[in-house]
């Protein structure tokens, strides 16, 4: 296969392409970036560990909201509504938590 001149390569590490499970986001912001941390909570623990951090600057982050909503608009097209659970607090199964 012939690569194209501007063609970006990128390279995807083992570890990487494992991914890391998180079932909440909390995202914090400045006048110059966006912090978001991904955390794996566990039932019936009290504590919690961030399993990543990415950091961006607010073009990104709106470009990464863009292309998150993007996304979901074709997975329901395809798959159906994504329903949320009608619940409080930040445990596994509730939204991603989303603070200033």
């Amino acid at each position: 296969m012939e690569l194209k001149e501007n063609q970006l390569q990128i390279e995807l590490k083992e570890e990487i392409a494992e991914g890391t499970y998180a079932n909440l986001a909390i995202i914090a912001h400045s006048t110059s970036e966006f912090v978001l941390d991904f955390v794996r909570m566990m039932p019936g623990v009290n504590k919690a560990k961030v399993k990543s951090r990415i950091v961006m600057t607010p073009e990104h982050a709106k470009r990464l909201a863009m292309a998150l909503q993007d996304n979901l608009m074709k997975y329901e097209a395809q798959f159906g509504e994504i329903r949320l659970p009608e619940c409080g607090g930040y445990g596994p199964g509730a939204p991603f938590k989303v603070e200033a």
